[in-house]
């Protein structure tokens, strides 16, 4: 085949949509932390929240925001990328917006007049537990709102690379714009608390959220199909579509590749390995995400809003953001250089991932014997960089597991289970933390007493997750064996 030389005259369009991507995918990560960076300062006192009313409201967003990855791509598919992603962006802008207006409808249906009358109310009285139940369940909603929103972000961004890139370039688009996870991440702690302090946690709300409207702005005027668009040259559309006789064969051979039923599925091996291995991890990840700001407050007096909070957080997100990319590159090393088969060098990279996370065992005690939150900020931020590189890696035993066209149901399957998951260890952990700050000195665990010792139970848990994962999933599939379905 006669190779074309696109640089020349070539427009570079597809770029800037894989921009846009990774804006939208900022601002998602951003709308999700507005919640977490504001609990412990502005929220918990001013709603008279436990910790677990805490992990009630992030537990639900959790398995809501699973159940709604269930059915987020086959909306995108029927309803086409450029209207679904700006419903997606439009429905969870709305619902980050709609958490500002909690306080006020708490007053309201409570009967105090004003959101101001709130945190004056007497702490364990009648009416501060109407105040607390009433706005957990406005809170719901809003979580709920911008759950059903964000879920089809990675499905919409997912085929619009699919639309402007060839085959190629895919995975290096892809990990540009999921890099707006890592991005928002570290935003996050530097503009959400100091929004709060300054103008309110409402205002963080509306300020964070409506970034999302200025988003849409851009998607209208810009998101056209490629060779709709006035900003495609013939050279780049040309680039874009080189491989699409290729991808029309790999679509016939697909149509005759029969698709395992829901049902069906459970009654392998193989489809066990996946779920009750992202059943056992998935929830780590989230933990670390919903409870560090909490974390780094309640036990080492860092605020959020602090200078000292914002650079605990940004170091835990930093060191995972860095160390994380080369979870594509350890299983790609041992095929390569060492002659194993992808399935083996993926398994035996999950192993060594799945090896950072015992760091979180660490932080608690580091902790407290310096009476310094770095030790844990660090080591936090290892496990979380093994769970990034492990969770990457766990989606691709998908693809090695099952035919094609099954691999969008199994990934479905996966999520809820982690999202179930999630939501167990959300609630676990809040009626813990609540539980052991009530029993004070009466509460005790391997050397720590009340609420410490309720986050080292949780953080034994982080650590020890994976390498429970990696056994279960080893022992479901020992050797490389993909399912084969005839129908």
């Amino acid at each position: 085949m006669k190779k074309i030389d696109y640089a020349s005259s070539m427009t570079s369009f597809r770029w800037w949509m894989c921009a846009l991507l990774f804006f939208a995918t900022t601002i998602n990560y951003l709308d999700r932390q507005v919640l977490s960076l504001t609990y412990e300062e502005f929220i918990k006192p001013e709603f008279h929240w436990t910790d677990a009313e805490y992990g009630t409201v992030t537990g639900f967003f959790s398995l809501f925001y699973a159940v709604c990855c269930l059915f987020a791509g086959k909306f995108i598919d029927w309803i086409g990328v450029k209207r679904g992603y700006l419903i997606s962006i439009l429905v969870w802008s709305t619902g980050a917006c709609l958490h500002a207006a909690t306080g006020w409808m708490t007053a309201s249906l409570t009967g105090l007049g004003s959101a101001s009358a709130l945190k004056a109310v007497e702490a364990g009285s009648n009416i501060a537990l109407a105040v607390s139940v009433t706005s957990v369940y406005l809170f719901m909603f809003c979580r709920g709102v911008l759950a059903l929103g964000e879920a089809g972000n990675f499905p919409s961004a997912i085929k619009v690379t699919a639309e402007y890139f060839p085959k190629k370039d895919r995975a290096f688009a892809t990990t540009i714009f999921n890099a707006g996870a890592s991005v928002g991440a570290l935003a996050a702690p530097l503009c959400i608390p100091a929004l709060a302090k300054a103008y309110g946690w409402e205002m963080a709300f509306i300020i964070i959220g409506a970034i999302g409207f200025v988003w849409v702005f851009f998607w209208i005027f810009l998101y056209d199909k490629p060779e709709e668009s006035k900003r495609v040259n013939p050279q780049e559309l040309e680039y874009i579509h080189q491989d699409d006789a290729e991808e029309e064969a790999d679509r016939a051979a697909l149509a005759e590749e029969k698709p395992i039923p829901l049902r069906q599925c459970l009654h392998y091996r193989q489809a066990w390995c996946v779920i009750l291995g992202k059943f056992i991890s998935d929830c780590v990840w989230w933990f670390f995400l919903f409870w560090a700001p909490s974390y780094f407050d309640t036990q080492f007096g860092a605020k959020a809003s602090s200078t000292e909070g914002k650079l605990l957080l940004i170091t835990l997100y930093a060191i995972c953001s860095i160390l994380s990319i080369f979870g594509g590159y350890v299983p790609k090393y041992f095929v390569e250089k060492k002659g194993m088969h992808p399935y083996d060098a993926r398994m035996r990279s999950m192993f060594i991932f799945a090896l950072f996370p015992l760091f979180s065992l660490l932080a608690q005690p580091l902790g407290a014997y310096f009476n310094s939150p770095w030790w844990p900020a660090v080591l936090i931020g290892l496990a979380a960089a093994g769970h990034s590189a492990w969770a990457a890696n766990q989606y691709s035993v998908i693809s090695d597991l099952f035919p094609k066209s099954t691999i969008a149901t199994m990934t479905g399957l996966s999520s809820l289970a982690g999202g179930i998951s999630t939501m167990a260890l959300q609630k676990i952990a809040g009626n813990l933390f609540t539980y052991a700050e009530g029993a004070g000195s009466a509460f005790r665990f391997l050397g720590f007493e009340g609420k410490p010792a309720g986050y080292f139970i949780i953080f034994c848990y982080c650590g020890l997750a994976y390498i429970l994962s990696w056994i279960v999933m080893k022992s479901f599939v020992p050797r490389y064996k993909p399912v084969i379905y005839g129908g």
